[in-house]
């Protein structure tokens, strides 16, 4: 005879205990209340909520190009430097991803090295296309997220959240703070999450509702990568801009001209497209200072400065290298662009009043490379200032360059 089996009320449920390990003291629970209720009565939410706000551009001026990527002239410079150190370090952090899969080739399949080779060459394709955009920050965003959803692609063939390689989606979250500023940062660990969400609960929901931690262990490590890009980036654009930035007009500075015109050496080579080069002077400046004072002639430069930023791409540089000398640099700009972009600046320089209500002119000598020679800055920054000193010679308020006939008034 069988031993009877054990009879359940038809609306019995089985009740679910928490793990022992989660069951704390009484005295221990107490405590972290109070804990909490202090920090809600101190200003520790304050300083959270300060240190997520995004600080405002020193120069409103320079936000006429702004993006919710790139703030301003300066951000973008910044963007482009990060990217050009940054490549170096990803090659590598890709070799240490590849020799890491093929280890797990065995147990993950080999075919898992073809997207990793795809995401190196959306970067490399986007490396190409940047220097002929006005908004290279969307196009290096768009090569990010391709990365994450590679990452995720990858993880949710192979397993999903039971495989560990889902961590690795952590692993872009870390570049976000060496490219773009707050809004980037956010929006890149939205991704990461939504990408994670994605592929532990569409793959193997039954998973993740037995082993939740599958699920919470990589989304805090993918917010707390974010938390530290938001200090790191907040320390570097705040060097930055006391390094690079002229304080009086907030134009960059012969500081950042020399990473630029370094980093443009690099891409002419490997690009093998033109980079035009413009070097600006007011005209009787000196005459402003001594008829209307300083003060007049630094607003004058400030107005001028403006008027040089409206005129050129957001890819394109401005730069502050004297007393009423500015630089004009227009990566992928060929001769015949680059007269026009002086044109237009002499134009609209000369049809506007500055500072004290008076008008000024502008010289400039204008210089570009050819496509097929790589950039050499020093004979760049000597030729357009030879050309300068030549459009000031022969009258002012003109153009010179290296064309047989120069652009005249």
């Amino acid at each position: 005879m069988s031993p009877p089996s054990e009879v359940r009320p038809a609306d019995s449920r089985r009740i679910e205990r928490p793990h022992p390990a989660l069951q704390l003291p009484v005295s221990v629970r107490a405590k972290l209340s109070r804990l909490f209720v202090h920090i809600a009565r101190t200003n520790l939410f304050h300083e959270l909520s300060s240190l997520l706000q995004a600080p405002r551009s020193d120069n409103p001026d320079m936000t006429g190009d702004s993006s919710w990527l790139c703030r301003d002239q300066l951000d973008r410079e910044r963007m482009l430097d990060m990217e050009v150190r940054l490549r170096p370090i990803r090659a590598a952090a890709f070799g240490a991803l590849a020799l890491g899969l093929l280890a797990s080739g065995p147990w993950l399949g080999f075919w898992t090295l073809i997207p990793l080779a795809i995401a190196g060459a959306a970067f490399r394709v986007v490396d190409r296309l940047m220097p002929r955009a006005d908004r290279p920050e969307y196009l290096m965003f768009a090569a990010w997220v391709a990365s994450e959803v590679i990452i995720a692609f990858s993880t949710a063939i192979t397993g999903g959240p039971t495989v560990p390689t889902v961590a690795w989606l952590a692993l872009p979250v870390a570049t976000l703070g060496h490219r773009f500023r707050l809004g980037g940062i956010v929006a890149g660990v939205l991704v990461a999450l939504a990408l994670l969400f994605a592929v532990e609960l569409l793959v193997d929901p039954g998973a993740v509702a037995d082993d939740p931690p599958l699920l919470v262990a990589p989304a805090a490590l993918i917010i707390s990568v974010g938390i530290f890009s938001i200090a790191g980036m907040r320390s570097d654009v705040q060097h930055r801009r006391q390094a690079f930035t002229d304080s009086l007009t907030g134009c960059l500075n012969r500081a950042a001209l020399a990473t630029r015109l370094e980093e443009l050496a690099q891409q002419s080579a490997v690009l093998q497209r033109p980079i035009g080069v413009i070097a600006c002077d007011i005209d009787h400046f000196k005459a402003v200072n001594d008829e209307f004072g300083h003060a007049a002639g630094d607003a004058v430069l400030v107005d001028v400065a403006y008027l040089l930023r409206k005129c050129v791409r957001a890819f394109d540089s401005v730069y502050r290298t004297g007393g009423e000398e500015f630089l004009v640099v227009l990566p992928g700009a060929s001769l015949d662009r680059s007269l026009q972009v002086a044109d237009a600046i002499r134009f609209v320089v000369s049809g506007a009043t500055h500072g004290p209500g008076r008008s000024v002119t502008m010289s400039f000598g204008v210089f570009a490379s050819e496509p097929e020679t790589p950039f050499n800055p020093e004979l760049a920054l000597a030729e357009a200032d030879a050309l300068l000193y030549a459009a000031k010679r022969h009258g002012r308020n003109r153009i010179e360059s290296r064309a047989p006939t120069p652009v005249a008034a």
